[in-house]
């Protein structure tokens, strides 16, 4: 039974003092294995007699359930020092892209957005920015758009019910605003004129077609001073456009039009030339529609708190993603929000192509074409 001991202390030594799973396993084998040295002497315990093989056989039982606790004990804390070597040594940088290029692309939306909010910027506009989800007040009452106008009708406005514990009420729900025209009254309700601001931004309506989608991105413009007239639009709108489309010299005309928060209202065409292949802005025999404005309807004023016999001012809405369509010749709006890595490869912008009127707005060597 001394014999045991020493054999029990030498193993656990051994066990104790390895440093790798490899040499565990290597001890295990040459103990517990088919030729090891506690099986060995197992195999011997025939050829003694009855008292001393029994009580050899219960030690060398004792014995091997001893070693192979410590066995286990010890493979537990190899394993755990084997996982933490692991993790030090083969680090992942989350951060990197998972597909081999090595540089990502500006969305062409986004892009648009710069361009847009530096062209206005140089012009001395504030950008203004709101709420998604809008009260009916702000996205349509104070814009003088009535109950039964059929912009408010459920097929082409999202609702939303402001007390889930209570049944749905239309005329109490929220909506998810279908034009960033809200801004107008909610920073007339902030600030006296002078005003001079942009609202860009998300609007939903319930359309979805290869020119309109159900979320979109829109500009609202809105200039509220003494003495404004639509000289002072038209003027506005006019640079504006010459500026983003890089053009010395652009035709424009002004439709009459109907909008409830303008009066009078007017659409805005830029010329241009329809082939079957292509579209080009500038001088040409078609016209194109790209945006609505008008003087701000004297209810419109009022709603915000301003006087509309002290002040006037006029507005106007353009949408961001058909601007994009247009300048980058992109047929399908749909394309904008599929989240394909190959489109935004081909129409988007590297990282670094900033939009300023200094150094240049679209700076089409920038364009990934």
């Amino acid at each position: 039974m001394e014999n045991l001991e020493e054999l029990k202390s030498e193993i656990l030594c051994k066990i104790n003092a390895v440093a790798d799973l490899k040499g565990l396993d290597d001890i295990r084998v040459s103990v517990l294995g088919k030729k090891g040295q506690i099986t060995e002497m197992m195999k011997g315990l025939g050829s003694l007699p009855l008292e001393e093989k029994i009580a050899l056989g219960k030690g060398l039982n004792v014995l091997k359930s001893e070693v192979e606790s410590a066995i286990e004990s010890q493979k537990k804390v190899l394993e755990e020092k084997a996982l933490n070597e692991k993790l030090a040594n083969e680090t992942i940088d989350v951060t990197l892209p998972i597909r081999p290029e090595t540089q990502g692309r500006i969305h062409p939306v986004s892009k648009i957005y710069e361009e847009v909010v530096a062209i206005f910027g140089e012009m001395g506009f504030d950008v203004a920015n709101g709420p998604d989800i809008e009260d009916q007040f702000h996205n349509f009452n104070a814009l003088n758009m009535p109950a039964n106008h059929p912009a408010r009708q459920m097929q082409d406005t999202f609702y939303l019910n402001n007390d889930p514990s209570q049944p749905f009420d239309m005329d109490t729900a929220y909506v998810i605003r279908t034009h960033t025209s809200g801004m107008q009254i909610r920073t007339m309700e902030k600030q006296q004129p002078p005003i001079r601001i942009i609202a860009p931004g998300r609007t939903y309506r319930s359309d979805y077609d290869a020119t309109h989608t159900p979320m979109f991105h829109q500009v609202e413009g809105l200039v509220i001073d003494k003495n404004i007239t639509m000289a002072h639009l038209k003027g506005c709108l006019y640079d504006f456009m010459k500026a983003f489309f890089e053009l010395d010299e652009l035709p424009v005309r002004y439709r009459p039009s109907y909008f409830p928060f303008t009066e009078p209202s007017a659409e805005m065409d830029i010329g241009c030339l329809k082939t079957k292949t292509e579209l080009k802005i500038g001088a040409g025999t078609d016209w194109l529609e790209v945006l609505g404005c008008g003087m701000v309807h004297p209810n419109v004023l009022r709603a915000g708190g301003i006087d509309p016999d002290v002040y006037q001012g006029f507005a106007f809405g353009l949408g961001i993603d058909r601007l994009a369509m247009l300048k980058y010749g992109i047929p399908d709006l749909r394309t904008f929000f599929e989240s394909d890595v190959r489109w935004l490869k081909h129409y988007g912008f590297t990282p670094l192509d900033l939009s300023s009127m200094t150094g240049g707005l679209s700076n089409n060597g920038g364009l990934a074409r």
